[in-house]
């Protein structure tokens, strides 16, 4: 796996026109984990991507017709058969976090790296998606250093707000496979 320009080559890209510059000499230096499942509990289908790009038809489900309008997107995608879909550059700033803070620090989406997994808070994520993420996480720390010692769930930067990518996600698993303490975010 190897980035070009920002992109990793030979993934799947969908860009998104929901982004921006980050600040001035501003880098990445935390990853957030998310969920996302469109309609809510269902997987597959093109809507995340339209969600993402701008195009999702708020007529095509009922829940659609109150997020249609949202101007939001993630840097990837990683669906549950574990194919990885990106949809910003990283050194870009994509609208993934909302209003957050991270360690005292706010506006998360200005250092951070947005990666969403197909799934829900309670059902289990599969096996390609921790090794997708594994890869993908492997691939940024070597570019982004410092976001070796930070990464954090959606629910952990903006508590009140939302609750991804939840219990059903291994941290523990995860932090393992790329050789770190268990400790979830929390416990930090």
């Amino acid at each position: 796996m190897q980035l070009q320009a920002g992109w990793i080559h030979g993934v799947k890209r969908v860009p998104s026109p929901h982004f921006n510059e980050r600040p001035d000499n501003e880098t990445p230096t935390l990853l957030v984990i998310h969920n996302i499942s469109l309609p809510p509990g269902k997987f597959g289908g093109p809507w995340i991507d339209a969600l993402f790009t701008g195009t999702l038809d708020p007529e095509a489900d009922p829940y659609f017709a109150g997020i249609a309008h949202l101007r939001v997107s993630a840097h990837c995608l990683i669906r549950r058969d574990g194919e990885i879909v990106q949809y910003v550059p990283f050194h870009q700033r994509a609208w993934h976090a909302g209003i957050s803070c991270y360690q005292g620090r706010e506006a998360c989406n200005d250092f951070s790296i947005g990666i969403e997994l197909e799934g829900t808070d309670t059902l289990p994520y599969t096996d390609a998606q921790y090794q997708a993420l594994e890869e993908v996480t492997r691939l940024l720390t070597e570019h982004y250093p410092q976001m070796t010692e930070h990464m954090t769930g959606h629910s952990d930067i903006a508590p009140e707000r939302k609750t991804d990518p939840g219990p059903a996600f291994d941290w523990v698993r995860f932090r393992g496979a790329l050789g770190q303490p268990g400790a979830t975010p929390e416990q930090e």
